[in-house]
């Protein structure tokens, strides 16, 4: 069986090469900055397009390679309908929610924001918009408390390759299940920049510690000012700190053993920030020059 693969970055890799390993890839299109991509499709001398494949670019690459089945996992890009048709049996793609829900960019981070405790992963055909194909199958993924962006990813990486066989199974055999979404249900989320970080400390403290755990090491990052300075915390806790009634959202409550910070309704302890700052109790977090 001859499999196209349409990957980019980390989870795309992983899956690649555990595809690599059990089948013949025919053809990998990837994004340039999935250097580590590159270099397997390279070292095992598979046929590889980079960039955008829109407007019939990416079809000229693979229109004279022939393949049962394309699949795209973390592809950074919307595919045509040249590309969708040119599979045999079925082209198709592994989503990060349980669709139709969540549709769109970095799903598991926005499920953190959004204080879900499940999400999931969705195996979907391929259609010319977002995420909207029929569903072929889904499997569920509990969040927990302190999970972050990346442990989510971890979740995700330990179950993509098994979704992925399990479909080429029943395209093999014909025993694929089509399932439509219903748009009634459908909520859509966009890619989020690392400028989208920013705390504010006027929010719950539930929800600046979703904000923080969805966008910790290694994203980006949730982050702060200090006197014109950025911070970017990786992790926060409830702190059990009493405080004045006429303290200010944002006020450094406590310095040691960790910084202590007035929120909406009660306390934050930031446990993890990346910055190598001296902070002072009664000085206050956020920008205040905007």
């Amino acid at each position: 069986m001859k499999i196209g693969v349409l990957a980019s970055g980390n989870l795309g890799l992983d899956v690649l090469g555990k595809i690599n390993s059990d089948y013949d890839i025919s053809f990998v299109l990837t994004d340039k900055a999935s250097n580590d991509i590159l270099k397997l499709c390279k070292e095992n001398k598979i046929p590889f397009f980079i960039g955008n494949p829109r407007n019939g670019i990416g079809y000229n690459f693979i229109k004279n390679i022939c393949v049962d089945i394309i699949v795209s996992i973390n592809y950074l890009f919307l595919i045509e309908k040249d590309i969708i048709q040119h599979s045999r049996l079925i082209t198709f793609n592994i989503h990060g929610s349980l669709l139709p829900k969540y549709r769109g960019r970095t799903p598991h981070v926005w499920a953190i924001i959004n204080n879900e405790n499940e999400t999931g992963i969705t195996a979907h055909v391929i259609d010319e918009n977002c995420d909207s194909g029929e569903i072929i199958t889904q499997i569920k993924i509990p969040i927990n408390e302190n999970d972050t962006g990346n442990d989510l990813l971890n979740k995700y990486k330990s179950e993509y390759y098994h979704i992925v066989k399990n479909v080429f199974d029943k395209a093999v055999s014909g025993q694929l299940q089509l399932n439509k979404q219903d748009e009634n249900l459908a909520t859509y989320f966009g890619v989020r920049n690392p400028d989208d970080g920013e705390i504010n400390w006027n929010w719950q403290r539930e929800r600046i510690q979703n904000w923080v755990r969805a966008q910790s090491f290694p994203y980006p990052g949730a982050f702060t000012y200090y006197n014109g300075f950025k911070i970017t915390i990786d992790e926060v806790v409830k702190s059990p700190l009493g405080f004045s009634c006429n303290e200010v959202n944002g006020n450094i409550l406590e310095v040691i053993p960790n910084i202590v910070v007035k929120t909406q309704n009660g306390a934050l302890e930031i446990k993890k920030y990346r910055e190598k700052v001296k902070f002072a109790i009664g000085e206050k977090l956020g920008n205040y020059e905007k």
